[in-house]
């Protein structure tokens, strides 16, 4: 079974730091474009980053840029998200999905990105 599953995500200051895993189990992740999405209350699903397979590209929303940065260990099937310099609108829900055109990144839109996980709680306020 394909399954993604989030953690690492909690309260926060703004300035803060995080750092979220995305776990794959019952494919091998490494095979595979992984792209990180969030979404807050009342708003729409947005594209934060995403990370290719074979030669690791990776590609920030504007908003993510000079503060996130997405990194992949395949040996360990998981995705990661270092968020630094966290500011209060950053808060979401954030979620892991597998690309669907396979190795390369697709654009940010969540249709074009598949098997969801349930997501981590970013919450940051003073």
């Amino acid at each position: 079974q394909v399954q993604l599953v989030e953690s690492g995500g909690g309260l926060v200051q703004p300035g803060g730091s995080l750092r979220l895993s995305c776990a794959a189990s019952g494919f091998s992740l490494g095979y595979y474009a992984i792209g990180w999405f969030r979404q807050a209350p009342g708003k729409e699903r947005e594209g934060v980053s995403c990370v290719s397979t074979g030669d690791g590209s990776t590609y920030y929303a504007d908003s993510a840029k000079g503060r996130f940065t997405i990194s992949r260990d395949n040996a360990k099937n998981t995705v990661y998200l270092q968020m630094i310099n966290l500011k209060p609108e950053d808060t979401g829900v954030y979620l892991c999905a597998v690309a669907r055109t396979g190795s390369r990144c697709s654009a940010f839109v969540p249709g074009e990105y598949r098997y969801w996980g349930q997501g981590t709680q970013v919450t940051v306020s003073s």
